[in-house]
């Protein structure tokens, strides 16, 4: 055989493996972040009480604001890692359609499993004393916003992503018992400023993933 043909054979078959293997790995990449890519949390409030509010007890000078948060991680294959969640509740005027800072309360760091749901329970002191009272309505009811930032790492398989801001927030209503208005939990819908997951999944994450399965 001639020796230039058995180079240029060679060349092209190396070429066609380099072809074949950058296919295989958009192939598997594609496939990859599909599957993979993960959903933000879903944040929900479940309780919520103010015991200064609640007639039944003929007592207005315990302001606190007692709360609690469902926070659901709705992937299969992913963990979450929170850092601490900041919580911050206001006193909404509906009349004028403005709200002013009560207070702030944070939730500690953890980790949660795939498809784990975490409820987490948290107290407030409010800055002032009276305009907790200020926000009781007419009829008895009253509304008050409560508002949920925090950073999150999504764990898939051996690495972490990144950090991703999430906000969200609710309107609350209170009836005369002090207690939430509505029974069933209230979700929690993004704010602008919350990162899009889908956008910026870490395609690192990917290159990652495909250079251990090719060295297995």
């Amino acid at each position: 055989m001639d020796p230039e043909q058995d180079r240029d054979g060679g060349g092209r078959s190396c070429c066609s493996c380099c072809l074949s293997f950058i296919f295989t790995a958009g192939l598997t990449s594609l496939f990859l972040w599909l599957s993979l890519r993960p959903d933000k949390p879903k944040c929900s409030i479940e309780y919520f009480y103010v015991p200064a509010l609640d007639k039944s007890l003929n007592s207005r000078t315990n302001t606190t604001l007692n709360f609690m948060v469902r926070l659901a991680n709705p992937n299969r294959d992913q963990g979450i890692y929170y850092d601490d969640v900041q919580v911050s509740l206001f006193n909404t005027n509906t009349t004028t359609n403005s709200s002013s800072l009560l207070a702030n309360s944070t939730v500690r760091k953890f980790y949660q499993g795939h498809k784990k749901k975490a409820k987490k329970w948290g107290q407030a002191l409010p800055f002032n004393n009276q305009t907790v009272l200020r926000a009781v309505l007419p009829n008895g009811s009253a509304v008050f916003r409560m508002d949920l930032k925090t950073q999150v790492r999504f764990k898939i398989m051996f690495w972490k992503t990144k950090r991703y801001g999430i906000e969200v927030g609710a309107d609350v209503e209170v009836n005369g018992n002090g207690t939430k208005a509505h029974k069933k939990g209230i979700k929690m819908k993004k704010s602008d400023s919350s990162t899009s997951l889908r956008t910026y999944f870490p395609v690192c994450v990917l290159m990652n993933l495909l250079v251990f399965f090719a060295i297995r």
